[in-house]
């Protein structure tokens, strides 16, 4: 016991020297001490900062995405392994990390076998911005039949037993005269769809007949056209008959839109009004921006579509504005001078108040504008 308290009084008395050694040392270094170094700039403690603020976010993430921590299973979908694979391959829109469960159930599938049954879903990514859609490694499904001969005219009979039915659920329909018989503003009833485009019955009507001779009248004929949101294609119908190409977007929207179009012996692009324009530069004669395109578009994604439309159009091309609607005050104020930012000839411009029981109460009007490209800025 004796000893034990001497050995920790040697030791206490060893501490207390070395300290009191130390407390000497420092002050007789303080006395030489060299200048402060100069303070850091803020801009690189700015950068430092940000380092360590990327160097926690990135802890954080590879924390939650490692198996063995507590509750990462249970808070976040498995990544589908084709995902992974695709993404070394080619980058995902940007739009997709915001639906991270929409995109992981598009992409779990079992690699080399049938397609989920899952058109509606793809459908929802694209509207939503998940566009392009990773490509997959499945087989598509189809139907049990398949069209037996060349359509002799687009306004002829659609066959239903080419459409796989179960995508869709407008009206219960599972056939085109079914669609027909839902509302002929659909666009699946032929006869109705075959007067279109034909007859002068309003300021706002532009027939195909007026549309061609304004164009040779002006010596700038139309070849090749795009239809953005033409519906099934009828513009393209009609346009054909005249011996002009026209391309037509469309969406699905619970019917089968493009299958209408491409069984009519049209061209069908599936593509929403936000993406970039598919066709290169200067070689489109035409667009047309049917109802599809309206005030319900924000102001700025409408202003990159004309421009977009702007750069696929040749010189002396052609835009219309096909019963365009909006508020009248907002025609004035705010439609006509960005249409006019583009700096086009109005070939035709008519307004008249839209009468049904929406534009009665929200004071809107309809404009057909056809606009000419100039020929050189």
């Amino acid at each position: 016991m004796g000893f034990t308290m001497g050995l920790n009084m040697i030791l206490l008395l060893a501490m207390v020297a070395t300290n009191i050694l130390s407390l000497y040392h420092l002050s007789s270094n303080l006395q030489s001490k060299p200048p402060a170094p100069p303070p850091v700039p803020d801009h690189l403690v700015r950068q430092l900062q940000t380092i360590r603020a990327t160097i926690s976010h990135l802890t954080r993430l590879q924390q939650t995405s490692n198996p063995s921590t507590s509750g990462a299973k249970a808070s976040r979908p498995k990544i589908p392994s084709d995902l992974l694979t695709y993404t070394h391959i080619s980058p995902i829109a940007s739009s997709c990390k915001d639906y991270p469960e929409l995109l992981y159930q598009y992409m779990n599938y079992t690699p080399f076998s049938l397609c989920p049954s899952d058109s509606p879903l793809a459908e929802s990514l694209i509207l939503r911005g998940c566009h392009p859609l990773p490509r997959r490694r499945c087989f598509s499904r189809t139907t049990n039949a398949n069209p037996t001969s060349l359509p002799t005219s687009p306004f002829g009979t659609i066959p239903d037993n080419t459409v796989n039915w179960s995508y869709y659920s407008k009206g219960n329909c599972k056939s085109f005269t079914c669609l027909a018989k839902l509302s002929p503003e659909l666009g699946f009833d032929l006869k109705v769809e075959k007067a279109k485009f034909l007859e002068y019955k309003t300021d706002l009507d532009l027939p195909i007949s007026q549309l061609l001779q304004l164009s040779r009248s002006s010596r700038s004929f139309i070849r090749l056209a795009l239809d953005v949101g033409g519906g099934t294609g009828t513009f393209a119908a009609q346009m054909k008959l005249h011996n002009v190409t026209v391309i037509t977007t469309t969406m699905n929207l619970g019917a089968p839109y493009n299958e209408a179009v491409a069984l009519r012996g049209l061209l069908p692009l599936h593509v929403p009004l936000q993406q970039r324009l598919p066709v290169f530069d200067g070689v489109v004669d035409l667009v047309r921006c049917g109802h599809g395109v309206n005030r319900w578009i924000p102001l700025t994604a409408m202003e990159f579509l004309f421009f977009d439309v702007d750069r696929v159009l040749r010189a002396g091309g052609y835009l219309w504005l096909d019963h365009f609607f909006s508020k009248r005050l907002d025609l004035v104020k705010v439609y006509t001078p960005l249409i006019g930012k583009l700096g086009y000839k109005k070939v035709k411009w008519a307004v008249t108040n839209k009468t049904d029981s929406s534009g009665l109460k929200n004071g809107e009007v309809y404009l057909t504008a056809l606009l000419q490209k100039p020929i050189s800025r």
